[in-house]
């Protein structure tokens, strides 16, 4: 009697077709859920300043205050920052 091989693998093959199927859509999920949070999360959220950390007018007035810039351009600057975004 002749024995006919159908190409099958077994248990192995399901477990292995099984694994690969849940690490794909274990990536893709994870791929989504990365995208959506990079597209929704706003890149023009305003940080609060860290504990310690100097005030921008803080900064301008050193900058004044050792030379750096002149009367005018601290003003000038000093302005815009008052001004806000």
């Amino acid at each position: 009697m002749m024995m006919w091989y159908r190409g099958d693998w077994g248990w192995g093959g399901w477990i292995l077709m099984t694994v690969a199927m849940v690490v794909f859509w274990a990536l893709l999920i994870t791929a989504v859920v990365l995208l959506v949070r990079y597209l929704v999360t706003s890149r023009d959220t305003v940080v609060p300043p860290a504990v310690g950390a100097r005030s921008a007018e803080d900064l301008l007035a050193e900058r004044y205050a050792h030379g750096e810039i002149d009367d005018d351009e601290y003003q000038r600057r000093l302005a815009l920052l008052r001004q806000g975004p």
